[in-house]
């Protein structure tokens, strides 16, 4: 397996952040999640991206409302 199969949803967190319209820093994400209840710090949005940390589910869906994006599109699941 390659690192992009490995690490689709931190590629795609970090995808979905620069997309966004102003882009996101990790900083500003790492916010998003604190207002929805979830605590990740810039450090850990960090980790995520480049595959150091992986995700449990609760975060993937809390990511994906925090970037505006569908679970799915951050799984890589074809619709």
């Amino acid at each position: 397996m390659g690192q992009t199969s490995q690490n689709l949803v931190g590629l795609r967190v970090k995808k979905a952040r620069a997309a966004a319209k102003p882009s996101l820093t990790q900083q500003q994400l790492s916010d998003r999640l604190a207002e929805i209840g979830v605590q990740i710090d810039r450090a850990g949005i960090a980790k995520i991206e480049t595959g150091i940390r992986g995700v449990l589910d609760f975060e993937v869906v809390a990511l994906a409302k925090a970037v505006n994006v569908k679970v799915g599109w951050l799984l890589g699941v074809k619709e």
